[in-house]
């Protein structure tokens, strides 16, 4: 059985504690072949809090790292709170204006960053300000590309080693950017405490031990990657880095499980789901795999009972909460989901470092079985989002008693047992393929389109999951592609966030106030 201590101060010791017990274990495997173990995990991210240092960051900054998912990524995360500094992971399939707003709203001190992205980000970054001091790496994987780098950095001038400014539990550990409904992504501050929080409940929960191989499917700027990269520290075990593209390949994830011999797999429903149609898994042995986790979306039960089914007499989890908490409350899936069964699973009870109510629009709770908005208070929960207090007083409600409660902005129903079923979003944030997407956003980026007049946004839930269609009116004489629009907002969107569909209109329908107006989209979409 694991270790459960809860005297872990920072994820910077959390992570020493790992390397002085079991310094020759692999602590990080890159597919197809890298790996470090914890002794070179340590001596590399030693390494870039080194440079870090002699570049100027100290306790309380903030370190960029944009770069692919690797091990290279991770040393560095690694070596920025070493410094004492914040990680700020940005997705290195983003378009560079939004990384670039994001390394410069949070007011990076230095940049590791990936070659390949430094033109595009550097340009729109120009636009903004003064660039940050960057660690350039010319490739990433097995942490190679990150120590030639910093290679080529001491040859110029040596990095003194000297000892990292300690991080103390309140200081911020990452910032986590997410859709912004005015178009802007905003950054959601996470201190150690919050995350060791959430790292030693799952411990405490799940008994991780030292023989485990966790996955890493999520990208490290999404707040899946707490769990995949810290739980395994705890335990001193190994964590598998699946990149993106081999992420979305539903055969070759099926095979990767089963011969990297994985023991904790933790995604979203619709990996799983693309799992249980496409990937072939009876062709594959999952003897080692003990337990399955899922969060961020409902999952629909005939895609759940499918690969359920795919790898009998193993538990599921159905884990619940937004990166504001991580996660609060979670629910063990049954281990047989009877052939009559049609309604999602709930999301479960409360972890216990949280509390939990069910409230109305004035912050009185509802009775149980009544619909509200679940809200939040606790340990896991964040300070606030960067640089935005306005924003940060709304998310929040203080009762009676000056307890600070978060609101999730998820309507849910509590049964008598203190279970909570999902009813859905109180506001236009949708949950699409793992992520969370303020459809404003959207709209925002269509906007940017030079002969669009009018956009907006709905979205649209079926057996597929959630469908974006985007309604839009061009300027006379412009014609109407969807071929271009999809072109256009590959350029200036994430993936996960372009529209399935475009509906071409000569004006968008408008309230008795003159604004648009959505649900009328809604009935003729």
């Amino acid at each position: 059985m694991t270790d459960t201590r809860t005297s872990f101060t920072s994820l910077v010791t959390l992570f020493r504690d790992a390397a002085l017990r079991r310094p020759d274990h692999v602590a990080v495997e890159d597919l197809p072949d890298g790996a470090l173990t914890y002794r070179a995990l340590d001596l590399l991210s030693d390494r870039v809090r080194d440079r870090l240092r002699a570049m100027g960051v100290r306790r309380g900054d903030r370190v960029g790292v944009y770069a692919a998912k690797s091990i290279d990524s991770y040393a560095a995360i690694l070596g920025a709170m070493k410094c004492g500094a914040a990680y700020v992971p940005v997705d290195s399939q983003a378009p560079a204006w939004r990384a670039a707003y994001i390394l410069h709203d949070c007011a990076v001190s230095a940049l590791v960053i990936e070659g390949a992205l430094v033109a595009p980000w550097s340009a729109e970054a120009a636009k903004l300000g003064a660039l940050p001091a960057t660690i350039e790496l010319a490739t990433v994987g097995g942490g190679a590309g990150l120590a030639a780098a910093l290679d080529r950095l001491d040859e110029g001038a040596p990095a003194p080693s000297l000892p990292g400014a300690e991080p103390a539990a309140d200081d911020l550990a990452y910032i986590l950017y997410t859709s912004g409904s005015t178009g802007r992504p905003k950054g959601v501050m996470l201190t150690h405490r919050n995350a060791l929080s959430f790292v030693d409940w799952c411990a405490a929960t799940f008994l991780p031990d030292e023989t485990d191989r966790f996955s890493s499917h999520a990208p490290f700027h999404f707040d899946l990657s707490i769990f995949d990269l810290y739980v395994p520290l705890h335990a001193a075990a190994t964590v598998v880095l699946i990149g993106g593209d081999q992420g979305k390949e539903p055969q070759g994830l099926a095979a990767l499980i089963a011969e990297r011999r994985l023991t904790m797999w933790y995604s979203t429903p619709t990996i799983l789901s693309l799992l249980a149609q496409y990937g072939k898994m009876e062709r594959h042995d999952y003897s080692s795999l003990r337990a399955v986790f899922f969060a961020v979306e409902v999952f629909p039960v005939k895609h759940l009972r499918a690969v359920m089914e795919r790898l009998p007499g193993i538990p599921f989890y159905n884990l619940y909460g937004p990166t504001e908490t991580n996660v609060c409350t979670w629910h063990p899936i049954p281990a047989v989901v009877p052939a009559d069964r049609t309604e999602p699973y709930p999301i479960g009870k409360v972890c216990s470092h949280f509390e939990a109510r069910v409230v109305d629009e004035g912050g009185a709770d509802v009775p149980r079985g009544e619909e509200g908005e679940l809200v939040m208070h606790g340990a896991g929960t964040m300070t606030g989002y960067w640089n935005l207090p306005e924003r940060t007083a709304d998310a929040f409600f203080i009762d009676d008693a000056g307890k600070r409660w978060y609101r999730t902005g998820d309507i849910v129903v509590e049964d008598g047992d203190g279970v909570f079923t999902y009813v859905g979003r109180r506001d236009r944030m949708v949950k699409r393929r793992g992520y969370r997407i303020e459809l404003g956003e959207i709209e925002s980026a269509l906007y940017r389109h030079p002969n669009i007049r009018e956009a907006a946004v709905i979205s649209r839930h079926d057996e597929g999951g959630v469908r974006i269609i985007a309604f839009a009116c061009l300027d006379k004489g412009h014609p109407a592609s969807v071929v271009e629009m999809k072109r256009f907002c590959a350029g200036v969107l994430p993936p996960y966030m372009i529209p399935d569909l475009f509906s071409f209109r000569d004006a968008l329908p408008k309230t008795s106030t003159d604004k648009t107006d959505y649900q009328q989209l809604l009935q003729t979409a």
